[in-house]
């Protein structure tokens, strides 16, 4: 019974030495590398040197890769506002085009019928036992209508005549007489072609003659 009761304590004494050896692992670990920091200051201070130096590069990269990111949204939102201005130009472009290809269209509409009444004129005045008096009342007709067409689109004849002050603003002096009267001196003394305005705009100036 005593070889039992010594062994049965043995066996105790192994179980809690097995125990002591598995119990906590971690603290054996910080004691191992307390151990090494102790036996070789200088390498574990390297070691920590060297997993800062990861810490910082790992951070280096995550900012590169941001600005990198950055860049290509900013990229992206060029080429599309580069593309919407590339569709506005053309439109506006092929607007404007058609815009003065057309924008004659209502005065030809207008003018259609006079070439109309021209047209039948001539026609007429060519045949046998016309009279003059007709002609130019058909003439004078066409004329009033062209006028009334143009004149409903702002078109309007400037008013010059002998006696008419000179003003260089709608008048183009192409020659200059001594005066036939003494009141014609400086002032028109002869309209050779008339001028017109569109709106308020001067399309073509008066040519006239005046006097010295």
């Amino acid at each position: 019974m005593g070889k039992d009761k010594k062994k049965d304590q043995k066996t105790n004494a192994d179980m809690a030495s097995e125990d002591t050896q598995t119990a906590n692992p971690a603290e054996e670990q910080e004691q191992a590398a307390a151990e090494a920091t102790a036996e070789n200051p200088q390498g574990a201070q390297e070691t920590d040197e060297k997993e800062e130096k990861e810490d910082n590069s790992t951070g280096e990269i995550s900012a590169e890769e941001k600005l990198e990111a950055e860049l290509a949204e900013q990229k992206d939102k060029y080429l599309r506002l580069y593309s919407e201005f590339e569709n506005y130009r053309r439109r506006t472009s092929k607007e404007k085009l058609d815009l003065v290809k057309t924008a004659n269209e209502d005065l030809i509409k207008e003018l259609l019928p006079v070439l109309d009444d021209l047209e039948r004129a001539a026609q007429n005045n060519t045949k046998e036992g016309v009279e003059l008096a007709s002609v130019l009342e058909g003439n004078n007709l066409i004329q009033n209508k062209l006028v009334r067409a143009l004149e409903g689109k702002g078109l309007k004849k400037l008013d010059i005549g002998a006696g008419s002050e000179f003003d260089t603003e709608f008048q183009e002096a192409i020659t200059q007489i001594p005066a036939p009267q003494e009141d014609l001196k400086g002032k028109v003394v002869d309209c050779v072609e008339p001028g017109y305005t569109l709106g308020e705009k001067v399309i073509r100036y008066a040519k006239v003659v005046t006097g010295s």
